[in-house]
C-alpha cells in the first residue's frame, strides 16, 4: 500500500505563482519562497475589502482517540470535493509544530490522496513564522529577567534617574518561560540566574513548546500589523508585590518583539495533491489556547474563495467551542456550517472498545462488524451534534470511510445522526480516492451552506467569569457544577478586580474526554468540573481555566519557587538550599 509520503510525492506540485493567479492575487501581493510556497500579504486583504465574502465552513470532531478521526485529511478531502464540484474553494490551516514528533509523516497535512504538499515543507518551518515566534518570545523572557536582575540593583531613586518607574516584579509571580519548537522534556523545567551576580536571579522556570506561547495566539487573533502590537504590549509576564499587572509594554519590549514578527503577520500559500489553495497560518495549541489557525488568513481566503473550510483543534466541545465563542467574537465572521468528523473505529472504542497501543495489532473489534459495540459509541457523536446546534448552526456529520468498515455500520451511524438533528450524514472516501471521494460530502455542505443559520454565541461577555465558566462546563460538557479550588476562587476574584472580566473563556482540559478525566469516553455524567487555576492571557484576549484535580511533580513544587541562595562578596552563587 502506497504511503503518504510516496503518495504526496507522485505528483508534482505547480508553481504556487499559479495557484496564486487562479485565485485573481497578483505577483506583487506575493512573497515567493521557491516553486512551491509564498507568503501572500496582508495588503491583498486591504485590496479586497468591498468583495463579498465567500461561504464558511468549520470542520470539527468528536472526541478524539489513539484511532485517529482524519479532521485534518476530511478538511483537505472537503476542498478537494468542492474542486471536482467546480466550486473555487480554499482551506485554511494550523501549522504543525516540529514537536512533539518530529518527521515526515501523514496526518499533519490531511493523508492519503487528501494532504498538502510538499509534504517536507509542510512539516518543516515553511517560511520561518515558528522561528519568528520562538526568537521574540525569548527575546520577552530575555528582557523580563534582565529587568529583574536591575531592579534588585537599583534603588527607587536610581530608575527615576533614568526616567523609568521600578515595576517590584514579585518573581513568585512571573508566568512567561521560554519556548522552543521542540518537545525536549528535560526542559519543562529548569533553575534559570545560576552562576555569577550577573547572571540573574535564581528561580524555577521552564521551556515551553512554541506553539503554546501566547505570541501564537495573539498571531491568529490579530486584525493587522498594529494590533498584533497592541496585543503583545497587553501581555502578562507577572505581577509587582502590590499585586500591579507587570506587562510587556512595561519591561520596554513589546516593540522590538513585534519586529522580529512583522513577517509572520503573513498567510503562506501552500497546494493540495489536486491543486486546490491552503493557506497554513499560525498554530495556537487548542487547550491552553483557541486552537484555530489565523483570522488574516479566513478574512482573505474569504474574499478569495467562494466556500472557504477551516478546521478547529480536538473535538466539538473544544476546538470548535473556542471557534464561536473566542475566534468568531474576534473576527466578527459567521459560519455558514459545521462539519463534524467521526469514524467507525473511534466511535467503537467509544462504545466500550479495547485500548489500543502503538506498534501492536488492532483488536477485532475494530476490524470486523459490531453493530452493538458501535451503537453504544454513537452516543458520543450524537452529544457532539447537539454541542454544534447549540450555536444555531446546521451540521453535517462526514464518516471518514476506513477499508474495515462495512455498509451495516455506515448504515447505522447514518441513521443515527440524521434522528439526531444533523443536516446530513455523509459517507466521504476521500483518504483513498481524493476529491471524488468527497464529491457526496461537498454536495451536502454546499446544501446545508444555504440553510438558514441563526447563530447565537454560548455565553454573553457581561456574565460574571464563574458563571462563564460554568455555562461552558454545564451547557457543553455536562457537568453538574463546576468545583472551584482556593486558588482559582482567589484568581478569579482578582482578574474581575482588575477589568479583566468581560474577556471571554477558553478552557484548558484533556481533549480525550469531553469531562475532565481523559478516562471517560462516550458521554461522561454525573460529575463536577474541578478548576485548579485560573490564568489570564490578555494579549490573546481570553481567561483560561485549568480543568483536574491539583498535580505536582515529584520533587518540584506547586508553583514557581524561589531558593535560599548563598552569595560571596562579589555576588556569585555559592551554594542553594
Amino acid at each position: 500500500m502506497n504511503t503518504d509520503l510516496s503518495i504526496a510525492r507522485s505528483v508534482t506540485p505547480k508553481p504556487i505563482g499559479d495557484i496564486a493567479t487562479s485565485y485573481g492575487l497578483r505577483p506583487d501581493e506575493l512573497w515567493m519562497y521557491g516553486r512551491t510556497k509564498a507568503k501572500v500579504l496582508h495588503s491583498a486583504l486591504d485590496a479586497r475589502r468591498s468583495v463579498p465574502n465567500g461561504k464558511y465552513i468549520d470542520v470539527t470532531a468528536i472526541t478524539p482517540t489513539p484511532l485517529g478521526e482524519g479532521k485534518t485529511t476530511t478538511t483537505i478531502g472537503l476542498l478537494q470535493g468542492l474542486g471536482k464540484r467546480g466550486r473555487r474553494a480554499m482551506a485554511c490551516i494550523r501549522q504543525p509544530s516540529q514537536g512533539p514528533t518530529f518527521g515526515i509523516k501523514g496526518g499533519a497535512a490531511g493523508g492519503g490522496h487528501a494532504q498538502v504538499i510538499p509534504m517536507e515543507e509542510f512539516n518543516l518551518h515553511l517560511t520561518g513564522d515558528m522561528h519568528a515566534i520562538s526568537a521574540a518570545h525569548n527575546l520577552i523572557a530575555a528582557a523580563l529577567d534582565a529587568r529583574l536582575m536591575h531592579e534588585r540593583d537599583f534603588s527607587d531613586a536610581g530608575w527615576s534617574a533614568r526616567g523609568l518607574e521600578r515595576l517590584d516584579i514579585d518573581p513568585y509571580t512571573i508566568g512567561w518561560r521560554r519556548v522552543l519548537d521542540v518537545n525536549d522534556r528535560a526542559l519543562r523545567h529548569i533553575t534559570v540566574g545560576l552562576g555569577a551576580k550577573q547572571d540573574g536571579m535564581p528561580r524555577q522556570s521552564g521551556f515551553d513548546i512554541t506553539a503554546a506561547s501566547e505570541l501564537m495566539a495573539c498571531l491568529a487573533l490579530a486584525d493587522d500589523l498594529s494590533d498584533l502590537r497592541a496585543r503583545i504590549g497587553r501581555i502578562v509576564l507577572g505581577f509587582s508585590r502590590c499585586g500591579t499587572p507587570v506587562t510587556a509594554d512595561d519591561v520596554g519590549v513589546a516593540g522590538a518583539a513585534t519586529v522580529l514578527m512583522k513577517d509572520a503577520i503573513h498567510p503562506t500559500l501552500l497546494q493540495t495533491l489536486e491543486g486546490q489553495g491552503v493557506f497554513v497560518h499560525a498554530g495556537p495549541f487548542a487547550n491552553i489556547a483557541h486552537g484555530n489557525s489565523s483570522i488574516i488568513a479566513d478574512r482573505m481566503a474569504l474574499k478569495l474563495a467562494d466556500y472557504v473550510v477551516t478546521e478547529s483543534g480536538f473535538g466539538a466541545d473544544i476546538g470548535m467551542e473556542k471557534f464561536f465563542d473566542i475566534k468568531c467574537r474576534a473576527s466578527g465572521l459567521v459560519p455558514n456550517a459545521v462539519v463534524l468528523v467521526a469514524t467507525i473505529r473511534s466511535l467503537k472504542m467509544h462504545g466500550g472498545g479495547p485500548n489500543v497501543s502503538a506498534g501492536k495489532p488492532l483488536p477485532a473489534e475494530y476490524e470486523i462488524e459490531n453493530l452493538p459495540l458501535l451503537e453504544c459509541g454513537c452516543a458520543n457523536v450524537l452529544r457532539h451534534i447537539e454541542i454544534a446546534r447549540l450555536y444555531g448552526i446546521p451540521v453535517v456529520v462526514a464518516i471518514n470511510a476506513f477499508p474495515s468498515d462495512t455498509e451495516a455500520e455506515h448504515e447505522l451511524v447514518r441513521r443515527a445522526t440524521a434522528e439526531s438533528g444533523a443536516y446530513a450524514s455523509v459517507v466521504s472516501d476521500h483518504w483513498a480516492q481524493g476529491g471524488a471521494g468527497a464529491v457526496d460530502l461537498a454536495e451536502a455542505v454546499e446544501a446545508a451552506c444555504e440553510e438558514r443559520a441563526d447563530f447565537q454565541f454560548l455565553y454573553p461577555l457581561d456574565l460574571p467569569l464563574e458563571q462563564k465558566i460554568e455555562t461552558i462546563a454545564r451547557r457543553v460538557y455536562g457537568a453538574d457544577g463546576i468545583a472551584l479550588s482556593a486558588t482559582a476562587v482567589r484568581q478569579l476574584a482578582r482578574y474581575e478586580d482588575l477589568g479583566y472580566g468581560r474577556l471571554p473563556i477558553c478552557m484548558a482540559k484533556t481533549p480525550l474526554s469531553i469531562s475532565h478525566d481523559p478516562s471517560l469516553k462516550g458521554v461522561p455524567s454525573g460529575f463536577e468540573l474541578p478548576i485548579r487555576e485560573v490564568r489570564a492571557s490578555l494579549g490573546a484576549g481570553f481567561i483560561y481555566p485549568l480543568c483536574g484535580a491539583v498535580r505536582t511533580m515529584p520533587g518540584l513544587p506547586a508553583r514557581p519557587a524561589f531558593f535560599e541562595i548563598d552569595l560571596d562578596d562579589e555576588g556569585n552563587v555559592t551554594g542553594l538550599s
